[in-house]
């Protein structure tokens, strides 16, 4: 089977693109990848983002200044008060960039109680916030679930997510995953060693060519240390696809690949 080659450009200054080398027996079109590409790009800036108010909140006085700043070049306000709940901002001004990803605009960061602690809720906001071309809208909630001590576990919620590229394409997102901490668990003012898994969930990304909706089939695994996931597969179905994206052997990387049900194989990378 032939394969094609999709480049996401998730963080330069041209809107999301599509390349490929077409077969007779190809029939991923361009709008339904260039949908996908959107969903990989913003499940990336959830995850950055849900790094970052980790790393904001983080409690511990004594951590070292890079476990508690999600870099130099923010202005982070850690609030004064001991008691919850409990607001931070990460503010990147009118733009700064961190690991070559240029950021703008805030982010606001609401703790109901300690994220490590059973019932606790940690709020993200995108305040006129943008991530490179991207405009990126919308809520993250992440509660924390645990039962079972050794096993932290959180329930991450997106609400009235929106993403718009530069050429004004809007795509919307919305849904809910499991997340449990797998490592790390020992040392919880310590992050570079954290591990987690997304054993379940789902998300759908709405665009003006339809609906994309992404279920996870094989358990994600996402390293604190990487910024994107490294491992697991994702059930798409929508329009002319019908797959499952594999995000690779757990490398830290930003390399995946698409397989449609009739066994064409598509590179995807950030």
């Amino acid at each position: 089977m032939k394969k094609t080659a999709i480049l996401i450009t998730a963080f330069c200054a041209s809107a999301l693109m599509y390349i490929s080398c077409t077969s007779n027996d190809d029939v991923v079109n361009q709008a339904d990848t260039t949908t996908v590409s959107a969903s990989l790009v913003i499940d990336a800036i959830n995850e950055m983002d849900i790094k970052t108010a980790l790393s904001a909140t983080n409690s511990n006085p004594a951590a070292k200044p890079s476990e508690v700043s999600p870099g130099t070049c923010a202005n982070i306000t850690i609030p004064s008060e001991t008691t919850y709940p409990k607001v931070f901002t990460v503010d990147y001004g009118t733009g700064c960039t961190i690991n070559q990803i240029t950021r703008k605009g805030k982010l606001k960061i609401t703790l109901s109680g300690p994220v490590i602690t059973t019932g606790s809720k940690m709020t993200i906001e995108r305040i006129d916030y943008y991530v490179g071309p991207y405009k990126i809208e919308g809520t993250i909630e992440y509660t924390n679930t645990t039962t079972v001590a050794t096993v932290p576990q959180w329930t991450r919620k997106v609400i009235n997510g929106k993403l718009t590229d530069n050429s004004g394409r809007v795509f919307t997102s919305s849904g809910t995953e499991t997340v449990k901490q797998t490592a790390g668990v020992d040392t919880p003012y310590v992050l570079e060693d954290n591990v987690y898994e997304m054993p379940e969930g789902n998300h759908t990304i709405i665009s003006d060519k339809g609906t994309l909706t992404l279920t996870v089939q094989e358990t994600l695994i996402k390293k604190y240390s990487c910024e994107y996931i490294s491992k697991g597969k994702l059930k798409i179905e929508g329009g002319s696809l019908n797959g499952v994206i594999d995000y690779g052997n757990n490398a830290c990387d930003a390399q995946y690949t698409y397989t449609h049900q009739n066994g064409a194989t598509y590179n995807l990378g950030m």
